[in-house]
């Protein structure tokens, strides 16, 4: 391996670095209100409305069900729009946050069933508003389980970074795809695939440190 193809790895490690970070953080920003929403409005929750609840579960479960290379081709108007150009790394951040904020928001929700109604009855008794019982109670106590499921949701947006290569995208994947599949050179193709695993590592582990340490219920 040559010192040019060295460098480009280590680029497209800062790139998939970089797309992977920010994609997820805006992910959760996005996804935190709508899986809150949809948790709050459902039958048990304590803004319990249908219709909010149905409009919501129909956005997310539609965006959801589209697959991310349909998705990724079909906003290319809307990324353009938005960051002015369709390829590289900051372009691919746009299509990979509209796919992974209703994947997000249904981890939020997922999340949040996990708490213990008991603690939310007892915020109610002691007259919490409802904006106080999500912000102070729900989202303290389902912690842990969300810090686990952002780095399910991290590991999930590294793949679809992965696929972006196909149409332009920056990262380890096109890099794979450029030059371990279109010119055949399976040992960059092998050297690529192994980088993405060792980063999903990375991340679970620093992940799992953090949720040992902030988990009241170990």
């Amino acid at each position: 391996m040559n010192q040019q193809m060295i460098e480009l790895l280590a680029n497209g490690i800062k790139e998939t670095l970089y797309m992977t970070v920010v994609s997820t953080v805006i992910a959760y920003l996005a996804g935190i209100p709508l899986g809150v929403v949809s948790f709050v409005t459902d039958r048990q929750g304590i803004c319990r409305n249908r219709v909010i609840h149905f409009i919501v579960g129909i956005f997310i479960n539609l965006v959801r069900s589209v697959p991310f290379l349909i998705l990724l081709v079909a906003i290319i108007p809307f990324t353009r729009l938005v960051v002015g150009t369709m390829i590289g790394s900051t372009a691919t951040i746009v299509p990979l946050v509209v796919a992974a904020a209703p994947y997000v928001a249904r981890m939020v929700e997922s999340s949040l069933k996990e708490v213990n109604p008991g603690v939310v009855e007892a915020a109610v008794s002691m007259g919490s508003t409802r904006f106080q019982i999500i912000y102070k109670v729900l989202l303290p106590e389902a912690a842990p389980s969300l810090l686990v499921g952002s780095l399910i949701s991290m590991a999930t947006i590294l793949g679809y970074s992965a696929m972006a290569g196909f149409v332009g995208g920056g990262g380890l994947g096109a890099i794979a795809i450029n030059y371990g599949y279109y010119r055949y050179q399976t040992d960059i193709m092998l050297i690529t695939v192994a980088f993405l695993v060792l980063i999903v590592q990375l991340f679970q582990e620093v992940g799992i440190r953090i949720v040992s340490r902030i988990d009241k219920r170990s």
